[in-house]
């Protein structure tokens, strides 16, 4: 009897909402990518998700369509859909990329940041500090993204905005492995709250303080990523 509720509590685990089903599935699958539950270069597999979260092929076809758009999986002849692998030198182009449009947009937004705005950056820095100590890294992901995001929104810059959500995707995953890997925690709290009171002061360095910040995550995580990389292959 104990076996059977166990079964049935693990089939519901990946039960979804009936509504909106192929977005509920891509933001599950999305989260296991990110987590690490599915790795760089491990298939998924149409048949065998469908049935995990019990229901039909043609919303795991369009999840994967989303995902693959945001650059987490890929889709190759014979093989299906594989969870994709970026290269150290294209990881490291897109922390570069942030850090110019993060140091441009957080250029024309310093004047623009109202002391209700720079509050509402600071709680979400607290509930960030909370993932930190915590180890939560689901969170940890979401939150940092929210924190920078709150200090851009008041440049207006929508697109730029949404390019920058975009590279945040794609990086998530490899931020949560540096963070575990590393004592990355300590260093990117210590910045945020330097970042934050740079803002409050309206201090124009603060620009380059964030581009550096960016690049220095960039470096960092390439360092922890490759050793890991490294020791997989040997196993």
């Amino acid at each position: 009897m104990d076996s059977m509720l166990e079964q049935k509590k693990q089939r519901s685990k990946y039960r979804l909402q009936r509504q909106s089903l192929p977005e509920a599935l891509s933001e599950s699958l999305r989260e296991r990518i990110l987590s690490g539950e599915f790795k760089e270069g491990d298939p998924l597999i149409q048949e065998a998700i469908a049935a995990e979260y019990e229901c039909s092929r043609m919303p795991v076809r369009e999840a994967f369509r989303q995902l693959e758009a945001a650059g987490l999986i890929v889709s190759q002849i014979h093989k299906g859909a594989i969870v994709s692998t970026l290269p150290s030198e294209q990881i490291m182009e897109l922390f570069e990329l942030r850090a110019t449009l993060e140091g441009d947009i957080l250029s024309r937004s310093l004047e623009h940041l109202s002391d209700e705005d720079l509050a509402h950056s600071a709680q979400i820095l607290k509930r960030l500090e909370e993932a930190y100590h915590k180890r939560d890294i689901a969170r940890v992901g979401a939150l940092n993204w929210e924190f920078h995001r709150s200090l851009y929104r008041p440049a207006g810059r929508i697109q730029t905005l949404a390019i920058l959500q975009g590279i945040n995707v794609q990086i998530d995953r490899y931020i949560r492995i540096q963070l575990l890997l590393t004592s990355g925690f300590e260093e990117a709290e210590r910045e945020h709250r330097q970042i934050l009171s740079m803002c409050k002061e309206r201090d124009r360095q603060v620009v380059e303080f964030m581009r550096g910040h960016i690049i220095r995550a960039g470096h960092n995580l390439l360092g922890a990523l490759n050793k890991r990389r490294v020791s997989e292959t040997a196993a």
